[in-house]
């Protein structure tokens, strides 16, 4: 059942939305995160920003054609 921290994804922006929002509860900076998965702070920023990769594009894409949605919730790991 979603939860009022879930963050739907229909396009690229609500992908970056989903990343900064998880990203800043974690109380981490840009840089922090980049460096924990080996990215570069700027196309960290571009994601969140809900720049369109050709990756996320091919994502949404996909989850369109599938009549699908992504539903990113906090982890418990």
């Amino acid at each position: 059942m979603p939860t009022p921290d879930d963050v739907r994804v229909y396009n690229a922006a609500g992908f970056g939305r989903a990343i900064r929002h998880f990203r800043e509860q974690a109380g981490l900076t840009q840089a922090q995160l980049a460096g924990r998965v080996g990215v570069h702070r700027s196309y960290l920023a571009e994601i969140e920003a809900g720049k369109l990769s050709e990756q996320t594009r091919r994502i949404i894409a996909l989850l369109k054609a599938a009549d699908a949605r992504i539903v990113v919730t906090r982890a418990d790991w």
